[in-house]
């Protein structure tokens, strides 16, 4: 028995378009944890808002959806690294695990791009791959490698201190892709 995978097709993105997706998805994923963890500074609460509301997924997986799995992985790889180098931001011990998880999350997301199927199931598989690398990144390093800056118990704490951003997710980035791609029918 095969599957088939229904598409939508979709016209293909320019170099243009991909790299300015690419672009976007870098300010964002340094710029939206700057205002949280400002935020966050004011009202007493630290990084406590930005790991609440995960601020650097959104343009990442947006990235993938609108602008393709170039513009996603590349954002999603060099994002975290960028904001690292700007702000210390995320810790370094953190660091290979966001990129890893980031760059599957705009992989995922471009790859299910022409994929037919409701937005809210695509974000809902790219979240659960994205999040399954990473604890499992994190567990060979801890347990293989001996890597012992972080330890395992920080998988479940990230979900459940993330799960307000997840579905914060789960309403934002399908009517973002509904307006965007409403606006795209428009122009033709």
């Amino acid at each position: 028995m095969s599957a088939v995978v229904k598409t939508i097709n979709k016209p293909a993105l320019s170099v243009k378009a991909q790299a300015l997706w690419t672009a976007g998805a870098l300010a964002g994923a340094v710029v939206f944890p700057q205002l949280f963890h400002a935020l966050g500074a004011v009202s007493g609460l630290g990084t406590a808002l930005g790991e609440a509301f995960l601020p650097m997924h959104l343009p990442i997986i947006l990235a993938g959806f609108l602008g393709g799995p170039a513009a996603g992985c590349l954002g999603g790889l060099f994002g975290p690294l960028l904001s690292f180098a700007l702000s210390g931001m995320p810790t370094a011990a953190m660091l290979p695990f966001m990129m890893i998880e980031l760059c599957l999350y705009g992989l995922s997301a471009g790859l299910l791009r022409n994929i037919k199927m409701p937005s809210l199931l695509k974000l809902l598989a790219v979240q659960f791959s994205g999040r399954l690398v990473r604890a499992a990144a994190i567990l060979i390093a801890v347990y293989l490698f001996g890597f012992n800056e972080i330890s395992p118990a920080v998988i479940l704490t990230s979900v459940k201190t993330g799960l307000f951003g997840l579905c914060l997710q789960w309403v934002l980035i399908p009517l973002i892709i509904y307006r965007i791609e409403n606006i795209k029918k428009h122009e033709q």
